[in-house]
């Protein structure tokens, strides 16, 4: 077990949930329960994982909580790539949130690598 607060993943999906509230705060009210909820749903999904992953026993279920948060932001960038399109979010924003996105994918990617050598 360990404090998901001090895991850098953990802080990077936290800062792009803050930045995908704040953006999704000017969507029109059609999208109230359309893509703005699912854009807040999938972020806030991949940090609720890792912390999730984190309280858990044993590197093979926080191993299975980490995969959860990689379909989660998989998820996020085919939102904001459509969002873009719909023109909700400028591409100067998209471009910002879909490299936060994959910043997070590649320290996914990388922590999933090291876990699997130690197991």
């Amino acid at each position: 077990m360990q404090d998901y607060r001090k895991v850098k993943i953990w802080q990077k999906a936290h800062a792009l949930t803050l930045a995908v509230y704040a953006i999704t705060r000017s969507f029109p009210k059609s999208e109230l329960y359309g893509l703005r909820s699912q854009l807040r749903g999938s972020s806030s999904s991949i940090g609720m994982n890792v912390a999730e992953g984190c309280g858990r026993n044993g590197d093979k279920e926080f191993a299975r909580f980490l995969h959860i948060a990689m379909g989660s932001t998989n998820e996020l960038e085919y939102q904001l790539l459509l969002c873009r399109d719909l023109g909700y979010i400028d591409p100067t924003d998209h471009l910002r949130l879909e490299g936060m996105a994959g910043e997070i994918k590649k320290m996914l990617a990388s922590l999933l690598r090291k876990l699997k050598a130690v197991s």
